[in-house]
């Protein structure tokens, strides 16, 4: 039996090398280790070791291999080469070579951590074509530590063969020890290997620069103060609806305004107010949240959340009261308003009345129709100017491509290459079971729970419900949002403006209710990375047949 030999086919660069490999591979033992073309980078250079053989109850050697042309003449080596002679010290290069390789492994967290004792490492010079003669002593490297080509016939014998007294304050390792020096030494047992989520994170910082990019947009427009943005999924309205808020607040648009930053998802305020927590304290703006927050701040108690006679025709005009009555102090220069396709008509004329200007103050609306999943309809009664999003940036293209029909415009694709969008095919009874089994594959892949979310588009998960039961103001389930420890469990209606890296849709339902098509499209366009579609193919056909063709051959 051979040695084990670290690589199994070496490339040497010269023939003296691979002459001395190939005698050793030969005459080591079976538990002995034969390491060619060994590197090694410390602080104070470059080492590079031509063969170490490590060799349980012996030591581990280092040689330094020189080819025909060494020579040493009263104690100094020289190397003839095309009839030029160079001065070379192959003692030093073995040495430095073994404590370099000796203080790399001891410092090695393996080998410091298990307590064990210090072994045994040599050093020594072979010269398989070359005779040094049997009287050659030098006081660096006594004759024992030397091979020339009469020596290495019986290398590995000499190799085994070490002087009592030889440092004796080290002992011979044993084969347990030799087996943790190989590992050290080859890198054994160490790894990093390429995860879902480095990906992720490198398309995460592409599109967070291409975001700062769009908002340049923001200057162009400073001296607009009625906008509306339109954008599809993944365009940055959101982000830039942050950004626009923070730099009014601010005044870097020309003076510090009194600024509202206003949605309607209970989720995306709560969104709203994690980031702008995190801002200098001048830079925030004086409310974020819902338009239900605003009411609730001028002391109108929210309603049921079933009763859309209350929150479309009864409050409003409340509102509008309150905000008559508002002294200057408490009035708002601009509002800032994300999604702004869910609000109704009736809530856009409190905001305009509680504005210090009602003629010039700001209005920016942020907005997808395609993304109008309530029934009501309305606009502010001022005129705006249009401007529109047409870049995709948080969706890699494959995510992108798939909820395409569903957007409100062509959009360019910006977002990366990513994992291809995979259907599951379900029925609506069997979805949410097949969903859950889906969430469980992504752990797989490498995905962390915090990455995960599972989105319905009929009746809300099991997980959900508990959740929200136990939470009446809700305010604990959406901090599980940001809970890395565990999946989000929501549905579509709220998750409008959030998204996460890796989504399981479940479309537990048959497509024939009404804003099918909006649901879909909001829930295809939540994540960022990796997508599983979990549904129905004839309730999905109900999106569109182009939809459809767009999941195609993408079944798990």
């Amino acid at each position: 039996m051979t040695p084990r030999l670290i690589p199994q086919d070496p490339r040497f660069t010269t023939e003296s090398e691979r002459a001395v490999w190939q005698r050793l591979r030969g005459s080591l033992r079976p538990q002995d280790t034969l390491i060619a073309n060994l590197r090694l980078t410390d602080v104070h250079r470059d080492h590079e070791a031509d063969l170490v053989v490590v060799m349980p109850d012996v030591g581990v050697t280092v040689l330094e291999v020189k080819g025909a042309g060494i020579a040493c003449v009263d104690g100094r080596w020289t190397m003839t080469h095309d009839g030029v002679s160079r001065a070379v010290d192959p003692v030093a290069q073995a040495r430095d070579a073994r404590y370099a390789i000796r203080d790399y492994v001891e410092s090695d967290r393996r080998w410091a951590d298990s307590s064990r004792a210090k072994v045994r490492y040599l050093h020594a010079v072979v010269t398989p074509f070359t005779d040094l003669g049997p009287d050659l002593q030098l006081p660096d490297c006594p004759r024992w530590m030397l091979h020339d080509k009469h020596d290495v016939p019986t290398l590995a014998e000499r190799l085994a063969h070490v002087p009592v007294g030889f440092e004796t304050h080290r002992r011979a390792p044993s084969e347990d020890d030799c087996d943790a020096i190989v590992d050290i030494l080859t890198a054994r047992g160490t790894s990093a290997v390429a995860t879902v989520v480095d990906d992720a994170d490198e398309r995460q910082a592409r599109a967070d620069r291409l975001t700062e990019d769009q908002a340049l947009l923001l200057r162009v427009t400073r001296l607009l103060r009625r906008v509306e943005i339109r954008g599809g999924a993944g365009s940055g309205k959101t982000v830039l609806a942050l950004t626009q808020a923070r730099q009014l607040a601010s005044g870097r648009s020309g003076h510090a305004e009194r600024v509202a930053l206003l949605c309607y998802s209970i989720g995306l305020a709560s969104y709203f107010q994690r980031e702008v927590a995190s801002w200098p304290y001048r830079q925030r703006p004086a409310l974020v949240g819902t338009f239900e927050a605003l009411a609730n701040q001028w002391g109108i108690p929210s309603g049921s959340r079933d009763d859309a006679d209350f929150w479309e025709r009864r409050l409003p005009p409340l509102m509008a009261e309150k905000a008559a009555e508002l002294p200057p102090n408490l009035r708002f220069d601009s509002f800032v308003v994300d999604e702004a396709q869910d609000f109704a008509e009736s809530w856009w004329q409190p905001l305009v009345a509680a504005l210090r200007d009602e003629e010039g103050g700001g209005l920016f609306l942020y907005s997808d129709e395609n993304q109008r999943l309530f029934q009501r309809f309305g606009r502010p009664p001022v005129p705006l100017v249009p401007l529109v999003l047409d870049h995709n940036l948080r969706n890699t293209r494959q995510i992108a491509e798939v909820f395409k029909p569903l957007a409100p415009l062509r959009m360019r694709l910006e977002g990366g290459d990513g994992p291809e969008v995979v259907h599951v095919q379900a029925s609506p009874e069997d979805a949410l079971d097949v969903a859950d089994d889906q969430v469980d594959l992504l752990f797989d892949e490498g995905w962390a729970p915090g990455h995960i979310a599972l989105l319905t588009t009929g009746r809300r998960h099991p997980e959900q419900v508990a959740r929200q039961d136990a939470d009446p103001d809700q305010s604990d389930y959406w901090d599980s949002f940001w809970d890395d420890e565990i999946p989000f469990y929501g549905h579509v209606l709220g998750f409008k403006g959030l998204e996460r890296r890796a989504v399981v849709l479940c479309i537990n339902e048959d497509g024939t209710r009404e804003r099918f098509r909006e649901r879909l499209y909001v829930g295809l366009s939540r994540a960022r990375d990796r997508l599983v579609v979990v549904g129905d193919v004839e309730a999905i056909s109900r999106a569109g047949d182009d939809v459809v063709r767009a999941l195609v051959g993408r079944r798990r």
